[in-house]
């Protein structure tokens, strides 16, 4: 089954631990109608933005779309720039932020908790 969801009908949300600077919007979700086992959102991380030191239980992929966005891991800091992506395993500790006086535009691509 196919799921369009035009931009201006995407939903906003607040990530956890992503501070005031930090705006998102599900693009596909259960919440915009989508049945699939993952969901994708963009982020905006205007200048000075971040998301705080933690982990989550479940996998992710981040795909920088424009800007230059910051990403520290407990052993190593990376920068990735427009087209580059990361895969994040579970519990995988990491802080993203925007370190530059652009905005950075993220794509992030997550699965859905299991159901209890």
């Amino acid at each position: 089954m196919r799921n369009i969801v035009r931009f201006k009908d995407a939903h906003a949300y607040k990530a956890p631990l992503h501070d005031e600077t930090v705006h998102s919007m599900f693009l596909q979700h259960k919440l915009t109608g989508s049945e699939g086992e993952n969901w994708v959102s963009i982020s905006y991380y205007l200048p000075g933005a971040r998301a705080e030191m933690s982990a989550a239980p479940l996998e992710r992929t981040y795909v920088v779309l424009d800007g230059q966005l910051t990403v520290e891991f407990e052993d190593e800091t990376v920068l990735l720039d427009p087209m580059d992506s990361v895969y994040i395993g579970p519990n995988e500790t990491r802080e993203a932020r925007n370190d530059t006086n652009g905005i950075v535009t993220m794509l992030v691509v997550m699965p859905y908790p299991p159901e209890s």
